[in-house]
């Protein structure tokens, strides 16, 4: 219990400090200040949305392995350790790492977690880490090891940490640029005949409006960010059938789907409290909700794999 509460403040702590950070920021600029006597300041406004929405993106894209290695509680594996399945396990991402060309081997680690996962995170292709869940080392065979890393390093070797964390920076911007635009377009327009209309309009009402647009083109930002990931699943099940085999890729996802798909299945469930869901090979899926799924579904997956022509 007071790890979890150390992972909890952890997480809350370097969140607030990236609000502070980005704060002092617009605030040194002057971005903020976009609000004028005469209506927005629209170049002010991109500014401070773009760096709201661009900065704490890449900002926790930087610490994302030191984020990872405090909330998920990872254990960092070294090539000479003396246990011979995590020598194994070290090895087969030290050898995908050069199949798939990277001048440096990510690091490795593992997480206890009934979970059959894995992921990768890092900032750059050159330092980057690969974590594999205890469950999945302890119930998968050394192939299907082998076809998860294969399809983590492909998400290294394809910049997907560097893409994603840009994707959802110009999502983040364009909420909070279009939110703001129509609520103060809306308040404007609802003042009354003859008021100045040079004016603010009343704060409270277009905060009110400016919330629930926000919301509304979250959901929607949320769509796109997702249909992106699963495109990024899609090329790193390719990259990793060209790293491990696709027999072996296959494989993997095979028993991925095995294993959610049981209802009596550890994984079914399991709870990773501090998920890293994006760059996981697997992650849960719901039929109501496929729109906003990071991944595709596994059938879906496997059978673009066997209908690839070599």
């Amino acid at each position: 219990m007071g790890s979890w509460f150390k992972r909890v403040f952890f997480f809350l702590a370097v969140n607030v400090a990236i609000m502070m950070t980005i704060s002092l920021i617009v605030s040194a600029t002057g971005v903020n200040r976009f609000m004028t006597a005469y209506g927005l300041d629209y170049e002010k406004l991109a500014m401070f949305c773009l760096i709201y929405g661009m900065a704490g993106s890449f900002i926790s894209l930087l610490l994302s392995k030191v984020i990872a290695k405090w909330t998920m509680g990872l254990q960092i594996v070294e090539p000479n350790t003396f246990d011979p399945r995590l020598r194994r396990l070290v090895s087969m991402v030290h050898q995908s790492a050069r199949v798939a060309g990277l001048s440096q081997p990510p690091e490795v680690a593992i997480y206890e977690s009934n979970d059959l996962n894995a992921f990768a995170t890092g900032p750059t292709k050159n330092s980057a880490l690969v974590a594999v869940s205890s469950g999945l080392l302890s119930r998968m065979s050394d192939e299907e090891v082998e076809g998860v890393i294969g399809h983590e390093i492909a998400h290294i070797a394809n910049g997907d940490m560097v893409t994603m964390t840009l994707i959802q920076g110009i999502v983040n911007a364009f909420v909070m640029f279009a939110s703001r635009v129509i609520a103060w377009a809306i308040v404007n327009g609802l003042k009354r005949d003859g008021e100045d209309s040079r004016g603010r309009g009343s704060p409270m009402v277009y905060f009110a409006v400016q919330f629930t647009l926000e919301i509304i083109f979250m959901f929607l930002g949320m769509m796109v960010v997702a249909w992106f990931s699963r495109h990024r699943e899609y090329r790193a099940d390719q990259g990793g059938a060209h790293v491990a085999g696709r027999g072996k890729m296959i494989r993997a996802l095979a028993r991925l789907r095995a294993e959610y798909e049981s209802p009596y299945s550890e994984v079914a469930s399991s709870r990773d409290e501090f998920a890293v869901q994006s760059l996981k090979i697997s992650g849960k899926r719901s039929k109501f909700f496929a729109l906003f799924s990071t991944h595709p579904a596994l059938e879906d997956r496997i059978a673009r794999l066997e209908a690839q022509p070599y």
